[in-house]
């Protein structure tokens, strides 16, 4: 018997959210060159091919095994009244166990930023992860002096947790990152934030 997965997809009322597919790569390569100087002090170093149609490609097999093993949850934006790409975020590094935790990552395409559809899509993916996953912690981390990114986790619900040192590669160095965390059971109440 062929066990037959649901197809992911979240609807809020201005977006869906699922996972890259093969027809998106144009407008996904479109949407990146075009915001490239503003998402390069955010992100890792692109590589060489980041662009090309064969990392595409990779990123989808990677996308659907992700989803199908559990491990991860790589959904793209899309705008619902125009199809629209306009960015993306991932629910990674998920851990079962005693853990049942993820790690959050999202970007936004230059055009699109600041318009509530982010805040959006992070209310949506928390609300499937605790209910629907069973997830009791999502974790995000962003750099000190990225204050968008800063106040929309806060905004969102998650709280300052500290600082991790060298925590990523950005734009060719590693950097310390701030951690900012969501739990569905949260007793703690407001944090001071550093």
């Amino acid at each position: 018997m062929m066990l037959m997965r649901r197809k992911l997809r979240i609807e809020t009322e201005r977006l869906t959210l699922r996972p890259p597919q093969h027809a998106d790569y144009n407008s996904w390569t479109a949407l990146r060159r075009q915001s490239e100087d503003f998402l390069t002090p955010w992100e890792p170093t692109w590589a060489d091919d980041h662009l090309s149609r064969k990392a595409f490609t990779n990123r989808v097999y990677w996308a659907n095994r992700s989803v199908n093993s559990g491990s991860a949850m790589p959904l793209f934006l899309v705008r619902r009244v125009d199809d629209t790409l306009l960015g993306a975020i991932t629910l990674d590094n998920i851990r079962r166990g005693p853990a049942q935790s993820g790690t959050l990552g999202y970007w936004t395409g230059a055009p699109f930023a600041r318009q509530g559809y982010m805040a959006e899509a992070i209310k949506a993916v928390v609300h499937h992860a605790f209910e629907r996953m069973d997830l009791s912690r999502i974790e995000a981390a962003c750099l000190p002096e990225n204050v968008a990114s800063r106040g929309l986790l806060e905004r969102s619900g998650f709280k300052y947790e500290g600082v991790a040192q060298s925590y990523l590669q950005i734009n060719g160095r590693w950097r310390t990152h701030v951690l900012y965390a969501s739990l569905r059971l949260d007793r703690r109440g407001r944090t001071q934030v550093g």
